[in-house]
């Protein structure tokens, strides 16, 4: 497994990849209206370009010979999408390509996040996780974050409960 930063020039890549995996992870739990709305919301060229050139937030790819398996974003300061503890780490989001789960690239992302909050000497690291994903959940447990607050996620029109967690480091 190869852990790369991702650049503004892999943005096409990142697209296809963040849309397609937050499809697979959610169309199955809501409407296409509404999966359509986020995903031309959050994944379109001019927002991710954003994202990518913002100094606050930090894109990795995970890859086994030249194939992308899944990617990493992380949000520290006034990028986070909640605030937090200015000095906090936001792991805004994992997602792994669907035929590639079960194959511990989640940990290895997640430990990537740790590493990076640990160089960046944040007191903690935080996310948010939908409360009906009970398999990242449990996931986040097993990493060792610990529920301290919800707060409400929009997709599309439908106002859905993230749960927040944390780890101290």
């Amino acid at each position: 497994m190869i852990l790369t930063q991702v650049t503004p020039g892999d943005l096409k890549t990142l697209q296809l990849l963040a849309s397609e995996t937050f499809a697979d992870t959610y169309a199955a739990l809501n409407t296409p209206e509404n999966m359509e709305r986020y995903l031309e919301e959050k994944f379109n060229d001019g927002q991710l370009h954003r994202e990518l050139t913002d100094p606050n937030s930090f894109f990795y790819f995970v890859s086994e010979g030249d194939e992308i398996l899944g990617y990493l974003k992380l949000n520290t300061g006034a990028s986070q999408t909640e605030p937090q503890d200015p000095r906090a780490v936001e792991l805004e989001r994992i997602y792994i390509r669907k035929e590639h789960q079960g194959r511990q690239l989640g940990v290895v992302l997640f430990e990537k996040a740790v590493e990076v909050a640990r160089e960046l000497n944040a007191p903690y690291l935080w996310l948010g996780v939908w409360e009906e994903n009970p398999k990242a959940y449990r996931f986040y447990q097993r990493m060792g974050l610990v529920p301290f607050d919800s707060h409400v996620f929009k997709l599309g029109d439908d106002e859905q409960t993230d749960i927040l967690m944390k780890m101290e480091l």
